[in-house]
């Protein structure tokens, strides 16, 4: 989103245009608790309001951006706080914000963020606390009937608590007796690898370094991470295509693009700071063009916030210039298809003695296998291609042409792409695609997977990694003088499987929500409580903190808006890096929530020393200062180079990516196309003809981030007070003699044996197509199983996911 605060001036708001009133004092209740449903979709039009003032916006941003914001900040409890903290949000001397991944702009001259970076601050800048009071007022049995949005509005843990079985209650424990208690149960293990240690996106790249060398000392490298359940796909492909597992291009790169292809990802809920630039792109004429199961809002319209004419006038600006909807699982077709006609059109062209339309000197300088790959695109019918792709031959070739006709192409996506089964090939085809045109390392193209959270791309660059490159396993062992273990770790779906056999004891989370952010949430709930230890580490309470082992820790954090100072009252700071491989310093403005926090750097560095002693690493030295965890993150991976000192010029600095500068770490030593077929059957094409079977993709809701429910309205899509609905178009409402806002359960149809049921969710008419469903996640997480992941990449196939409708008995 567009600037809302320039340089060092106070929040501004516009003037609101007769009939929409003042913003922000006098909001509403944020929120009303699930089954509170206010929204009431009986009509069959494509808008699921019930015809009341809250209509769905006809574009992002805008006035709802400001009332959101408003909002967020009146619930915080703390306005005029609030809004001081958000003008030092990505600035040199602030924090870094603790939303998404997508990244600041370079020039510095204002600050910029997003509704959703709001939210996020917000939600951490509360003036609520769930202190030892509230675990002795309530069990754990009763506050696992609480929804996901409930628990999170109660506020900021404040003490260290241990779960007591006797009385179901968590109760609070020393800091030392944690980590002493902590240390026991790891040491009392058979086998390191019978822990698994979990980590978030939004943990700190000194914090997730920290971890990973203690891991790795403890004698393990079973880290599942949050990118094993997002962007594992991209990862892989590229490593294989480029590589390396990280995008191409800058954020300036996006002005000076001529074509910008937008695939399976919809900015205007994940990283909203990316419509600026879109935006921005389109009105200097760039083509940006959208494959996208679902029409959305944020890639129509975009309305800015901080242009007073243009909210005076209610206006709005396009965001794309042309929108294709592939059915689930399709886009690999799609991009074959495209690449048929390029093919056609570089014959057509030798044929006829015009210019050529590849790029032969890159092709032959810098790729390998091209030719494999023309075969299979050859060998590929239109018929295939239509038939998986769910779009005409003329619409694949009309998207084509804009490719031929722009010089400087970037090809963007998310998550959209890389939770099928076949992701890693579907990603392989988007980089054989570009790289027919040189579309790789130069100005103004590139690829470009969009991450989640903030650090989830820092986290696996500073060593979590499960299947740790060896050269990061040696410069470790030269570092501390011990070997390193070598075999495989697990991911995340290797760590659910050894919960479920009950090969895995003990269970460490580095932040995050794991048990609502896996698949197969009902078996993962039980198999968590199976384990001997469950430890987390968090700033809020939520339902992975309320499946205890047989001992369990609560650890409550800072979190990166609020000061961190060591023993000595220096303050601290940390660092994260961007999808675009930017690192940026975050230092904390705000006093603690509560004085007995502790930094996650000083949590791990605790359980570290109880676990290890001081011998190898001065655990306690490091716990204390940040800047000497830099030092150590730079001698282990030189690319960080002089950190310390880096990180702290204005805007941080840029981790050197070869293939933006056409160096292929790959074993050809080239840029590798693949020759990979299209899928024999997607889900769509396996359930096609099946009476009431559909496909379904789990996806945000506009007022939640991953699985932190800020609210219950998603008013993009036209939803409000309710997160139990499935979007559906139409026709397939009719076909199950249901009719929009029938309330229906969900079945899963995965053949194993396990029954999984999501009971009571309201049908909402929307714009997709036919045979392909869409509803939330994590409400929607039962259905997806474990077992069904992606190729090479274990990444949930949380996009194709097989489902049936019945009846519901569950009252609307």
């Amino acid at each position: 989103m567009r600037p809302l605060f320039l340089g060092a001036q106070p929040l501004h708001f516009p003037t609101a245009p007769p009939g929409i009133g003042a913003i922000p004092p006098g909001f509403s209740s944020l929120v009303e608790p699930i089954g509170a449903a206010r929204a009431c979709h009986k009509a069959p039009a494509m808008t699921h309001n019930n015809g009341s003032e809250k209509a769905p916006s006809t574009a992002a941003g805008g006035w709802g951006a400001l009332k959101s914001v408003g909002r967020q900040l009146m619930g915080s409890g703390k306005p005029l706080s609030g809004a001081r903290t958000m003008l030092k949000a990505n600035q040199p001397d602030g924090f870094d914000c603790p939303g998404c991944a997508w990244g600041d702009p370079e020039h510095g001259s204002s600050f910029e963020f997003c509704e959703n970076g709001v939210k996020a601050v917000a939600w951490e800048a509360t003036r609520d606390r769930v202190t030892p009071a509230f675990f002795a007022e309530h069990s754990v049995s009763e506050l696992r009937t609480w929804s996901d949005y409930a628990l999170e509005k109660q506020g900021r843990l404040t003490h260290p608590m241990r779960y007591d079985a006797d009385s179901d209650r968590y109760v609070e424990v020393t800091w030392d007796d944690a980590f002493a208690g902590i240390a026991a149960r790891l040491n009392a293990l058979d086998d390191p690898n019978r822990a698994e240690f979990y980590t978030s996106g939004r943990a700190s790249n000194e914090a997730a370094f920290l971890y990973q060398m203690f891991v790795r000392l403890y004698g393990t490298n079973n880290f599942p991470d949050c990118s094993n359940m997002c962007h594992e796909a991209s990862g892989v492909a590229l490593t294989e295509a480029i590589g390396i597992g990280k995008g191409t291009v800058l954020l300036e790169d996006f002005e000076k693009a001529d074509a910008i292809f937008v695939v399976g990802q919809n900015p205007g809920t994940n990283h909203p700071r990316m419509l600026a630039d879109l935006r921005a792109a389109t009105q200097r004429g760039a083509r940006v063009v959208v494959f996208n199961t679902l029409k959305e809002k944020g890639l129509h319209r975009f309305a800015d916030p901080q242009n007073k004419l243009e909210m005076i006038r209610g206006g709005s600006e396009a965001t794309s210039t042309d929108y294709y909807r592939p059915r689930l699982g399709g886009d690999m077709a799609v991009f074959r298809g495209m690449a048929k006609v390029v093919l056609a059109a570089e014959e057509a062209a030798q044929a006829t003695g015009q210019p050529a339309v590849l790029d032969h000197a890159f092709l032959s300088t810098h790729t390998e296998a091209f030719e494999a790959y023309r075969d299979a695109v050859n060998a590929t019918s239109w018929d295939e291609i239509e038939d998986q792709s769910g779009l005409s031959r003329d619409q694949i070739t009309e998207a084509a042409e804009i490719y031929l006709a722009s010089d400087r192409v970037i090809t963007t996506w998310a998550m959209g792409i890389t939770q099928h089964r076949h992701s890693v090939p579907m990603i392989r085809e988007i980089a054989n695609f570009m790289f027919l045109r040189g579309n790789v390392g130069r100005p103004g193209a590139g690829l470009c997977p969009v991450r989640g959270h903030s650090n989830v791309q820092g986290d696996r660059t500073v060593g979590i990694n499960e299947k740790a490159p060896a050269a990061l396993l040696d410069a470790m062992e030269r570092e501390l003088g011990v070997a390193m273990p070598r075999d495989r770790g697990h991911n995340v779906l290797q760590a659910i499987g050894a919960m479920l056999s009950g090969d895995a004891r003990a269970f460490i989370a580095l932040g995050g929500n794991f048990a609502r952010a896996t698949p197969d949430s009902a078996l993962i709930a039980q198999a968590m409580q199976n384990l001997d230890l469950t430890v987390n580490i968090a700033t809020k309470l939520n339902h992975g903190h309320l499946l205890p082992g047989t001992h369990s820790y609560i650890l409550p954090c800072l979190g990166r808006t609020e000061i961190d100072k060591n023993a000595a009252g220096v303050r601290q700071i940390v660092t994260v890096e961007d999808s675009m491989s930017m690192v940026h310093g975050s230092g904390g403005i705000n006093p603690p929530a509560a004085k007995t926090l502790k930094s996650e750097v000083q949590i791990v560095a605790g359980i570290a020393r109880a676990t290890l002693g001081n011998t190898t690493v001065d655990w306690d030295a490091l716990a204390q200062d940040n800047d000497k965890i830099r030092d150590l993150i730079a001698r282990v991976l030189p690319i960080f180079g002089d950190f310390n000192a880096q990180v702290r010029k204005p805007r941080g600095f840029h981790l050197r990516n070869g293939a933006s500068e056409r160096e292929w770490n790959t074993p050809a030593g080239r840029a590798t196309f693949s020759a990979d077929p299209l899928p024999e059957q997607t889900e769509w094409q396996n359930l096609r003809g099946e009476n009431r079977r559909f496909v379904l993709q789990t996806f945000r809701s506009h007022d939640q981030y991953n699985t932190t429910v800020y609210g219950m309205d998603d008013r993009y899509r036209g939803v409000y007070g309710e997160r139990n609905v499935v979007f559906m178009h139409p026709d397939d409402i009719a076909a199950l003699g249901a009719e929009p806002g029938d309330v229906m359960d969900v079945v899963g149809l995965h053949d194993d044996d396990v029954d999984r049921i999501a009971p009571g969710f309201r049908l909402v008419a929307y714009d997709i197509p036919k045979g392909c469903v869409a509803g939330y996640y994590p409400e929607l997480n039962v259905l997806v199983p474990h077992q069904v992941f992606g190729d090479k990449s274990f990444t949930p196939a949380s996009k194709s996911v097989p489902v049936t409708f019945r009846p519901s008995e569950t009252p609307a």
